[in-house]
């Protein structure tokens, strides 16, 4: 009988989390440990179809009373398995190594460095020959962790990026581990694994932020793959085709690469122009090859990137050869020959364009939305992208993954490859470039730091709105004097839905789709919607009218739903339009060229109050003349909240004042004060005007001025006005409460409109969209 230390158990195989992988832990259930006598840090042997080993760690809080094994990517290519499959798992020791030999895991990557890193890369570390391992740098680890193991991953890293490589040969042969006596040696090249033996280059756990998205994968892809005999039994056919479309960078083609690594399935990829040719038939004939020896190479994935690119809808385009193509795409995936262990994956950023034959079960059976990631998942991406990076100690990837909204994987990788290259410039004095190798020590030294990734933000936006002009204001509440009632309401309205969306779902209340800021001109609503935006930390989409109105027909419209779409894909969002009246007159006033404005006005009112939620983005309108403006989207549910930005009080502009002179040498005798009371009417563009008049004659006493004065106020106030009459302010004061108290009056029982907005017209012309109302009895 075997004794506690050898005990063997069988175990089923689950995937680890990104945060743990690359460390060679594996992760066990208490009582597991306990009836093995296993401790945190003690060395297992897994064998699976092949042996490796890892340090065994307890179970994850959400695991208690699961019987499972979890194993990153890299131990489970190494023991040959796959989640869900079963391994042996037995105590185990490691000896010390006398010499390891590394290679390259991936191809056209070639390496040079010191053995001196590696040994403090893989210090500890149990391995066997054949096993992939990764250098994980100077990585933060799970708070969980005892403080032995924590301080055994967190070793100097290695180089600027998690690199693989393949244990080509140890001596002795079995378990082994690197102590300072090791004799380490790098291969400069990829060499290629035996037959029958697992690729790692992408797993799982190269994957963030889309665990559901790959449970439902494996679920059509893989268990057809590697247990056909389970549909047999059913009596049903395997599924023969997903279809992955999402915005671009998401990550549609790297989650095909692992399905394909982790099931062991040959991979063949197919892009659209390589498989078009010049002759009659070509692209057919091609396109049929692959199949074939696809189904020869069984069980296998077939791979179609822009799948939008070869099988366009065959009623839009004019070619011959694209219709061939896409009829020979619908034979070969749903023809009279029968496809066992084969499964067709396609990627696109455009459903709307695939042929709708291809988009029916029997051919691509399941579609699947690879969306932007949340906030939890681009932490999860980030985590991958930094696995092996150098970080200091003022990194928070927890607040980067927050600031960092609307980005794909794509930009999140583009984000830390920006922040590494300013690490790299901090050092570049340090580099002689005529030397073959960079010193040690120099190496040692490079990190990562917080202000690398604030630099690094300000040239990464996120890709999905690189077509849109997307602002990054400067502008903060502090910034903005006198328009304390209108930034109350807009923090309440904007701020706290978009920084505590939990609070408004426990009350069961939907936060406010739009603001309306209307007021005289110049008194600071474009400065509102900007400090809006950065003080919730949301993307700001600024537009203007000019932008969006086309003399095209459709064209319009067409802009305007995908501002929207771009606005939902990035959330949180803020638009803005400018001088809105603009853009959604009154319908039936007979104001600009009519069909074009009321169709926008029809497509706005869709976007914001339609089938489609606009979750998490804001949209905010500027106008000086609201009465213009049409009264269906000044109703709750669109524009929820009218608010009137008017011109700021004594106080108000005395806060003003200070923030305009704050960079101004500004005399003792000048008194902001009694300049704020005599400024009556006054708004805040004509108070800046006040102080660059005040500079102006400052400078024309002579250009060596040190400072200005009160007489140069004195002298600014004769050659300025306020821009606001008192009639003006008596118009605003009647429209404010023709709004509050007649914004949405019944008219004849036909909708509802705003007192004055009706003007007489004559007869209609086909149809009761142009008559005017009956009067109210």
């Amino acid at each position: 009988m075997a004794t506690v230390d050898t005990l063997v158990r069988r175990v089923q195989v689950a995937h680890l989390p990104p945060i743990d992988s690359g460390h060679g832990i594996a992760r066990l259930p208490a009582k597991l440990m306990k009836d093995m006598n296993l401790s945190e840090g003690d060395i297992i042997e897994i064998v699976g179809k092949r042996s490796t080993a890892a340090r065994v760690l307890g179970p994850y809080t959400e695991d208690a009373g699961l019987d499972i094994i979890r194993l990153d990517g890299l131990q489970r290519a190494n023991a040959g398995v796959g989640s869900g499959d079963y391994v042996e798992v037995q105590k185990a020791t490691s000896k010390p190594a006398t010499k390891v030999v590394f290679a390259p895991a991936q191809n056209n990557v070639r390496l040079h460095g010191s053995s001196q890193a590696l040994k403090r890369s893989f210090a500890g570390r149990p391995f066997c020959e054949g096993d992939t391992v990764a250098t994980a740098g100077h990585q933060r680890v799970n708070a969980d962790m005892p403080d032995n193991i924590r301080q055994l991953l967190n070793a100097p890293a290695f180089a600027l990026q998690e690199v693989r490589l393949t244990v080509m040969s140890t001596s002795p042969k079995g378990i082994v581990h690197i102590d300072a006596s090791t004799q380490v040696e790098l291969l400069p090249e990829f060499t290629e694994k035996k037959e029958g033996e697992r690729r790692a280059d992408v797993t799982y756990d190269d994957l963030g932020g889309m665990n559901d998205t790959i449970d439902a994968l494996r679920e059509m892809v893989e268990l057809p793959l590697r247990h056909p005999e389970l549909f047999q039994r059913l009596g049903v056919d395997p599924p023969k085709g997903v279809l992955l479309h999402g915005p671009p960078g998401t990550g549609k083609t790297r989650l095909a690469r692992a399905v394909a690594n982790e099931s062991e399935a040959q991979f063949f990829h197919i892009a659209g122009p390589e498989i078009m040719g010049s002759a009659y038939g070509e692209s057919e004939k091609r396109l049929r090859e692959i199949f074939e020896e696809a189904a020869k190479a069984a069980p296998s994935i077939i791979f179609i990137d822009e799948i939008d690119s070869i099988a366009p809808k065959r009623g839009q385009v004019t070619g011959e050869a694209e219709k061939r193509l896409v009829a020979q795409l619908l034979t070969l995936m749903d023809g009279l020959e029968p496809r066992q262990n084969l499964v067709v994956i396609a990627a696109t950023n455009r459903p709307e364009a695939i042929d709708e034959a291809l988009r029916r079960p029997g051919r691509f059976d399941r579609e699947i939305v690879i969306g932007v990631p949340d906030d939890r998942g681009r932490r999860e991406i980030l985590g991958i992208h930094t696995r092996g990076m150098p970080l200091g100690d003022g990194v928070n990837l927890d607040e980067l993954a927050r600031r960092t909204y609307g980005f794909v994987g794509a930009d999140l990788a583009a984000l830390t490859r920006e922040a590494a290259l300013e690490a790299v410039r901090r050092i570049m004095p340090k580099l002689n470039l005529a030397e073959e190798t960079i010193p040690t020590e120099v190496l040692d030294a490079l990190s990562v730091e917080a202000h690398d990734f604030e630099n690094a933000l300000k040239r990464v936006q996120p890709s999905a709105m690189r077509e849109v002009m997307v602002q990054v204001p400067t502008i903060g509440w502090d910034d903005i004097g006198g328009l304390d009632q209108a930034r109350d309401k807009l923090r309440e309205g904007v701020e706290l839905p978009l920084k505590h969306p939990d609070a408004f779902r426990r009350l069961g209340i939907r936060p406010a789709r739009g603001f309306l800021l209307y007021g005289p001109p110049g008194t600071g609503k474009t400065l509102l919607a900007k400090a809006t935006a950065r003080e919730s930390e949301a993307n700001f989409i600024a537009t203007k009218s000019s932008d969006l109105l086309s003399k095209w027909y459709g064209e319009s419209e067409q802009q305007i739903a995908r501002l929207f779409a771009r606005a939902r894909q990035v959330a949180p969002t803020v638009i803005f339009f400018d001088e809105l009246d603009s853009l959604v007159p009154a319908r039936g006033g007979g104001m600009g060229e009519p069909q074009v404005t009321e169709r926008v006005v029809n497509t706005i009112l869709a976007e914001m109050d339609g089938l489609e939620e606009l979750n998490n983005v804001v949209v905010i309108g500027a106008t000086n003349r609201p009465n213009l403006i049409d009264p269906a989207l000044l109703r709750p549910g669109r524009f929820d909240e009218l608010i009137y930005v008017g011109t700021p009080d004594t106080a108000g502009r005395r806060r003003i004042l200070a923030i305009h002179t704050k960079d101004m040498p500004l005399a003792k005798d000048v008194d902001l004060e009694l300049l704020a009371r005599r400024t009556e009417r006054f708004t805040g563009a004509d108070l800046e005007d006040l102080v660059r008049r005040a500079g102006l004659t400052a400078l024309r006493r002579g250009l060596d001025s040190r400072e200005v004065t009160m007489a140069d106020f004195e002298s600014g106030l004769t050659e300025t006005r306020a821009s606001v009459t008192e009639e003006m302010l008596n118009d605003y004061a009647k429209i404010q409460e023709t709004l509050k108290s007649d914004a949405v009056k019944p008219v004849g029982g036909i909708g509802f409109v705003l007192p004055g907005m009706l003007r007489p017209r004559g007869p209609a012309k086909g149809g009761s969209g142009g008559e005017e109302p009956p009067a109210t009895p």
